[in-house]
């Protein structure tokens, strides 16, 4: 597996964010999803990698500068088929690398609190996130929780 930056213009990634954007609807109401959609991924804060098994995408993953030294993690996504395979947390290992050498010291992060999300929940937990109140534009809401990594 290799995971490589993307900049977003073909078609695989575009659908597999766009069921990504459409799962998350499924599960959360309207108003309380923060998943972005390809022209907030695209914007010059972002950068976004895929995970790729030779030619197949199997999970993709974002930061968003906040500010200097702050940035959220976006777009945690391993495809259906290859969950609990390992993906996400060597992509996450491989965001938590790249944000440091990019010179930040904080990332932070948004996910639910329904059932769906108990594994991710784990996942940040496992690699040293801790809840930690809303950040950036985000507000008190029970569907979601908050977290974040000194780095």
């Amino acid at each position: 597996m290799k995971i490589v930056v993307d900049d977003l213009s073909g078609p695989e990634i575009a659908g597999f964010l766009n069921e990504h954007v459409q799962q998350m609807l499924s599960i959360t109401p309207p108003e309380s999803k923060h998943a972005l959609d390809l022209d907030g991924l695209r914007k010059p804060e972002v950068t976004f990698w895929s995970v790729m098994d030779g030619a197949t995408l199997v999970g993709c993953g974002a930061i968003k500068r906040l500010d200097a030294g702050h940035a959220e993690l976006k777009s945690m996504r391993t495809s259906p088929t290859r969950k609990r395979s390992g993906i996400a947390s060597l992509l996450l290992e491989h965001i938590i690398t790249e944000a440091k050498r990019m010179g930040l010291t904080r990332l932070s992060l948004e996910t639910g609190t329904a059932e769906f999300f108990l594994p991710a929940r784990k996942l940040y937990e496992k690699s040293g996130f801790v809840h930690c109140e809303p950040f950036a534009d985000y507000q008190p809401d029970p569907n979601s929780t908050f977290m974040t990594k000194v780095l």
